[in-house]
């Protein structure tokens, strides 16, 4: 349809080779959207008649419930939906539906309507897997278990902690993508190939309909850059990687070595040999599919890094990168809650390895600097109090006055007073001594759940709003629509 300036149709392969139809079928429904208000808008502007308007309308509407044909030999589900509407409406009427518009801002916006859409549904996923953790902290809140760093036992903690931490990651995640939606959230209809229109169109009009907060103003920003689907697959592939960190930490701690938790029995799988195994491939498939996301955002940057400015067919290629980084971001999420709320903890494991570790030694050196001795001559004394133990092949706890006495060695601290501490310091009374700020102390734990869950309801509140806003311009440009062709 589009080919008059040129002398022959595209070869079977050659079709095939360009058609991005079979990618298309997630931006139809948007197509069709926009044309209805780009169609409204015309008439409003009294560049096409009511009549034309209403045979378009019609035609769009009926489009709305049809299943397309990706054999159709269109070259793309643009050129396809204004073919069935010709086919529909008339060549008279129906041939001016593309009137003032470009395939080049027509496709910019059918991906930001997608992209903004899926930012809501991912927001919205993300604060039902950031509440699941809350909900699981809130019942770990004695749970001890061993923190690490350099996956070493560093500090005695609490699992409630542990899951809090990644609520609160999430929570960037999810502001990073609400920020994101406002510069996702602009139109770029009525811009053109790349230079705007003579014709008196009111893009601000259509923005309006389609529940846009404003316009992309400028007719070549507006077609021709992609820079905001870097952006939104840059903060997927973000989320992605904090989602591939939780699954490395369950993996490894649903190993025998460790035995802290056990998945439950759908998302795990057997062998096909070892009838013993249970095997976290759930979870070891986030981590895959975080490779691919990471491999989509460096295909889009790689595809616009070396574009002229002005549409170029290469930015056809991305959609599918859009696409398929929404897909596996939701149910990564799904998936990912589901686990949280079906997870069983082994506390008795946990804090047995936590007791058996020595991680009360800072908790003694500081309680030392309590008794007004530096901190790093603390340091030294519960260095060798830990060499000690080692060796001796038990806990601080168990080591003798003797032994307690080799640790004092040089310095002008009283043995008396470092076996009094060591006496009085369990894992327990650490966790209870924890007293800064976001710490893994119990006091704190209470503090920050009841935080987390009123951010949660707060977020909530803003995701409905920003949707319902959407949905109401839907709402109104569908009544508008009702009324022509009735």
């Amino acid at each position: 349809m589009y080919r008059s300036r040129l002398g022959n149709d595209l070869s079977g392969i050659t079709l095939d080779y360009v058609s991005s139809i079979d990618d298309d079928s997630e931006i139809a429904l948007y197509d069709i959207i926009g044309s209805q208000a780009h169609t409204l808008m015309l008439y409003q502007k009294n560049i096409i008649t009511k009549n034309d308007a209403k045979k378009i309308l019609l035609a769009l509407k009926y489009l709305k419930k049809e299943k397309f044909d990706s054999s159709s030999g269109a070259e793309d589900i643009h050129e396809l939906i204004e073919s069935l509407v010709i086919k529909k409406a008339g060549m008279a009427s129906g041939g001016k539906m593309h009137t003032a518009r470009s395939r080049n801002d027509q496709v910019a916006l059918d991906i930001r309507m997608k992209i903004r859409d899926d930012i809501n549904i991912i927001c919205n996923c993300l604060l039902d897997t950031i509440e699941a953790l809350v909900s699981v902290a809130k019942n770990h809140q004695k749970t001890i278990m061993p923190l690490y760093t350099h996956l070493q036992q560093a500090q005695a903690g609490l699992f409630s902690h542990y899951l809090l931490a990644h609520a609160d990651v999430l929570s960037r995640d999810f502001q990073r993508l609400y920020g994101t939606f406002e510069r996702v959230n602009q139109s770029p209809l009525g811009a053109g190939p790349i230079g705007g229109t003579s014709l008196p169109i009111d893009r601000h009009s259509t923005a309006k309909m389609l529940g846009f907060d404003d316009l992309v103003e400028n007719s070549i920003d507006a077609t021709s850059t992609r820079d905001f689907v870097a952006e939104y697959v840059a903060m997927i592939s973000i989320l992605m990687t904090n989602l591939s960190r939780i699954s490395e930490d369950f993996v490894l701690w649903s190993t025998s070595e460790f035995s802290f938790i056990e998945l439950s029995d759908e998302f795990t799988s057997p062998s096909s040999v070892m009838p013993q195994k249970k095997n976290p491939d759930i979870l070891e498939l986030t981590r895959g599919k975080t490779a691919e996301v990471i491999g989509n955002l460096t295909a889009i940057l790689t595809t616009i890094k070396g574009l002229a400015t002005g549409y170029g067919r290469d930015l056809q290629q991305i959609k599918s990168s859009i696409w398929s980084t929404s897909k596996i971001s939701i149910s990564s999420l799904l998936i990912l809650k589901s686990i949280l709320l079906t997870l069983k903890v082994n506390e008795k494991q946990m804090k047995k390895v936590t007791e058996s570790s020595n991680l009360i030694a800072l908790d003694i050196a500081e309680k030392l600097v309590q008794e007004g001795i530096p901190f790093r001559v603390t340091h030294k004394i519960t260095g060798v109090l830990v060499q000690t133990a080692y060796h001796s092949k038990k806990p601080i706890s168990k080591l003798t006055s003797t032994e307690i006495k080799k640790s004092v060695v040089g310095t002008k601290v009283n043995p008396k007073i470092v076996s009094k501490i060591i006496s009085s310091t369990t894992v327990v009374s650490s966790l209870k001594d924890r007293k800064s700020y976001g710490s893994s102390g119990y006091d704190e734990q209470k503090r920050m759940i009841s935080d987390r869950i009123q951010k949660i309801n707060n977020y909530r509140t803003d995701i409905t709003n920003r949707e319902n806003k959407i949905n109401l311009s839907i709402e109104n440009l569908e009544k508008q629509v009702n009324e022509i062709i009735r």
